[in-house]
């Protein structure tokens, strides 16, 4: 009878993990996007399963609602920890980026779905961590505000305000790429163009007036995260941008879904550029190039 109940026990752990599985892709896209970070949204959706595995399933009706909202809590309590520690502000970092191919295995697409850029999840970090998750869960996920409210102790209408107030920041301030794929790689081919042959004129005409910079080199760079806006700033920058791209063999991929450049020297990983382009032209560019991060980056969607 013992060994019995054993393998009841065992059988039904296993087949709850298998559920848990079904809904882990869907899991680390809403975390990702709540957090910034690749790492973290692994140990949020960890903690996710951790607190099922702890959980009478049998009582769930919703799972994939309910696991939704743990690890919309958890993320939450990820935000606000961020938030008082300030040992590493995280405005001084671009979020992580999410480089592939043409081509991309489920879980790529669903972290890249709908052109997360790193624009938008640069002003997503803007958001208050209340802002953020009532502006993912609902207009990311399609998730309603009577289940959201609970996860940030607030009624249904508190949290639509607060979903409301995070879309004015997100419109006014993140720009709305063109969603040809095709007509941004044309863009961000034109650019690297005008790098290589250090062309300032061609350089010029692929770039917005409101153009933004943001070049995150970790702590090898004094101050953390640099920042250019307009185009007379990022513009002359054009000698580094030859050097880059003189000095590296550059790849074409998607980075967060939007045309990019994987930045290669002797082999190695040098850079990952993203750039958001809106209206033909460039309006944002993010450059990770921090030696520890970049180490981290996942290349094998690049390979399909």
């Amino acid at each position: 009878m013992v060994d019995d109940e054993r393998t009841r026990l065992v059988n039904e752990r296993d087949l709850l993990a298998e559920r848990f599985e079904e809904h882990r892709t869907h899991l680390k896209a809403v975390a990702y996007r709540m957090l910034g970070s690749l790492t973290e949204a692994d140990d949020a959706v960890q903690e996710a399963w951790l607190r099922l595995a702890r959980t009478e399933a049998g009582d769930i009706g919703n799972l994939g609602g309910w696991l939704t909202t743990v690890v919309g809590r958890v993320c939450l309590d990820m935000l606000r920890s961020r938030t008082q520690r300030r040992e590493d502000p995280w405005e001084s970092r671009l979020p992580d980026p999410i480089v592939s191919g043409q081509a991309t295995d489920p879980e790529h697409e669903a972290l890249i779905a709908d052109s997360v850029g790193l624009a938008l999840l640069v002003v997503l970090e803007s958001l208050t961590p209340p802002e953020r998750l009532a502006f993912v869960l609902h207009d990311m996920f399609g998730m309603p505000f009577d289940e959201i409210a609970p996860v940030i102790d607030r009624t249904p209408t508190a949290a639509r305000k607060l979903a409301s107030r995070a879309r004015q920041r997100v419109q006014g301030a993140a720009p709305e790429p063109d969603p040809d794929p095709v007509a941004q790689r044309r863009v961000v081919d034109a650019f690297l163009a005008a790098a290589r042959g250090g062309d300032f004129d061609a350089l010029v005409a692929v770039l917005d007036p409101e153009v933004v910079l943001r070049a995150d080199g970790g702590k090898a760079l004094p101050g953390g995260m640099k920042v250019l806006r307009g185009i007379d700033s990022v513009a002359g920058q054009a000698a580094t941008f030859h050097r880059m791209a003189t000095a590296s063999t550059s790849r074409p991929a998607l980075v967060n879904g939007m045309a990019g450049l994987v930045n290669t020297v002797g082999g190695a990983l040098f850079s990952v550029m993203s750039f958001t382009v809106s209206g033909e032209k460039i309006v944002a560019i993010d450059i990770l190039s921090d030696p520890e991060r970049l180490a981290a980056v996942d290349l094998t969607g690049l390979e399909r």
